[in-house]
């Protein structure tokens, strides 16, 4: 009798240890994989996102009046991009880029010289799939484009252009999680922008660049 009331209690204790074991398990568990779900992937309001890329500028060249019978065009370059982006919503964020770039123009009377631009672009941005690890975004926005080092000429003689222009732009990319903070980044843009040049006063026509701006790189989440 004793060795079978042992063997009861042990077994009752056995019991209820596995029982509490499994009441914890129970209460804790929705705790742990919403934990864990915070540290995996996705971006939620109030995200701050920095993207550093390597792009290419290729311009889509279009010209009026004198330019276009000098056939003037504008070389290709490869430069380094920053862009900020506020995740406002979940799904919706602000994104501010930032790069300048140097371009040769070139006629059927020779080089034109170069000149300098900075085209900051502001996007309202929506993100697909915000709470996983592949996130596509889509984004449209204004650019406004200054022109600045212009060492452009024509004979010697110095070419003037207009100094800043606004345009529309689009953006298509993908964010693709590394780890909790790390991402890497592929990005699509068309830019519109624009500027008028004379000579001696005398206008030569419009010069519209309107580049597509390919770019791959890196991001942390913040």
């Amino acid at each position: 009798m004793k060795y079978s009331y042992r063997n009861k209690n042990r077994s009752r204790i056995r019991t209820a240890v596995i029982a509490s074991s499994l009441l914890c398990a129970a209460v804790l568990a929705p705790s742990a994989q919403a934990a864990g779900d915070d540290t995996l992937s996705g971006i939620h309001a109030g995200d701050v996102l920095v993207r550093l890329r390597a792009i290419s500028i290729m311009p889509n060249v279009q010209t009026t009046g004198t330019l276009s019978a000098l056939n003037v065009g504008v070389n290709n370059a490869i430069v380094p991009e920053l862009d900020l982006t506020y995740m406002i919503r979940d799904e919706l964020g602000i994104e501010l880029i930032l790069g300048t770039s140097r371009h040769q123009l070139t006629s059927s009377l020779g080089g034109l010289g170069g000149v300098n631009v900075l085209p900051p672009t502001l996007l309202l941005q929506y993100h697909f799939n915000h709470a996983g690890r592949i996130r596509p975004y889509l984004g449209v926005g204004l650019n406004y484009t200054l022109f600045y080092n212009n060492g452009l000429n024509a004979g010697g003689q110095p070419i003037s252009i207009s100094n800043h222009s606004f345009g529309p732009a689009l953006q298509a990319g993908v964010d693709v999680q590394v780890t909790r903070s790390l991402f890497v980044n592929a990005d699509i843009k068309k830019v519109w922008m624009h500027t008028d040049a004379s000579l001696g006063g005398q206008s030569l026509g419009r010069l519209s660049i309107d580049p597509v701006i390919v770019g791959v790189g890196v991001g942390m989440r913040f």
